[in-house]
C-alpha cells in the first residue's frame, strides 16, 4: 500500500520554468554573456549555482559564480511576485489535499533553491500539506543524480511504499538503495494531466 509521494516541484506542482528563463535571459545580458538555445536545455534540473558555476569556467568569466547567482536570483524574485501568469499546474492542489486527507507522508524534493522552494509553497498555501521541504541546491550533484530523491526518502522514515513525481527518472540506483517497494513516475510538463498520473497511481 502506498505511504508517502516525494514530489519534485518544478513542472510538477508549479511550472516555474518560464519565469526562470526570464530570469536567467536577464543575467545573461547583464554579464554580456551568450548561452545558445541546445546549451540552455542542458541546464534542465540543474541547481542554480551548479549552472552558474558552469558558466564562469566556459566563458571564463571574472566575476564569482555568487555574482550571477545573486543577479539571476533577483531578476527571478521580482519576476515570482509580479508576473500574475505563475499558477499551480492543473489539478494539483486537488491531489495534494487528496493525499494528505489520506494520510499519505508528502515531502519536497527539488533542485530549486529553498528560498525558490519557500516562495511556492508560501504563496500557494501549500506547507500545512508537507512534513518537510528538500533543496537540492547545496548537495554535490544535481539531479538526474539520485541524490535528492535519497535523502527524502530517507525523511519519511518507516515508509516502505513510495512513489516519486519528477520530470526526470533518477537512476536505478535510487531504488536500490531504499529497501522498499518504490517506484518513479515521469511527469511530461504541460502535456499530462494530473488526472492521468493519479490514475496511475491508484
Amino acid at each position: 500500500m502506498l505511504k508517502a509521494v516525494l514530489f519534485d516541484m518544478d513542472g510538477v506542482i508549479v511550472d516555474t520554468e518560464p519565469l526562470h528563463h526570464k530570469a536567467y535571459q536577464m543575467m545573461f545580458d547583464d554579464y554580456d554573456i551568450h548561452v545558445s538555445d541546445s546549451m540552455y536545455r542542458g541546464f534542465t534540473g540543474q541547481s542554480t549555482r551548479s549552472i552558474c558555476e558552469f558558466l564562469c569556467e566556459h566563458f571564463k568569466l571574472k566575476v564569482k559564480p555568487h555574482d550571477l547567482e545573486t543577479a539571476k536570483r533577483a531578476h527571478f524574485t521580482k519576476l515570482f511576485f509580479e508576473d500574475p501568469d505563475l499558477q499551480l499546474l492543473e489539478g494539483v492542489e486537488d491531489l495534494i489535499k487528496n493525499y494528505h486527507a489520506n494520510g499519505l507522508t508528502l515531502v519536497i524534493a527539488s533542485s530549486a533553491s529553498m528560498f525558490t522552494i519557500n516562495n511556492v509553497m508560501k504563496r500557494f498555501e501549500l506547507d500545512p500539506y508537507f512534513k518537510d521541504k528538500l533543496s537540492g541546491a547545496d548537495l554535490k550533484a544535481s539531479k538526474p543524480h539520485p541524490e535528492i530523491f535519497i535523502n527524502a526518502a530517507k525523511v519519511s522514515w518507516g515508509v516502505q511504499h513510495w512513489i516519486v513525481l519528477s520530470l526526470k527518472i533518477p537512476p536505478m540506483e535510487l531504488l536500490r538503495q531504499r529497501k522498499a517497494t518504490s517506484f518513479v513516475l515521469p511527469i511530461k510538463v504541460k502535456t499530462q494531466k494530473i488526472k492521468s498520473i493519479q490514475e496511475q497511481i491508484c
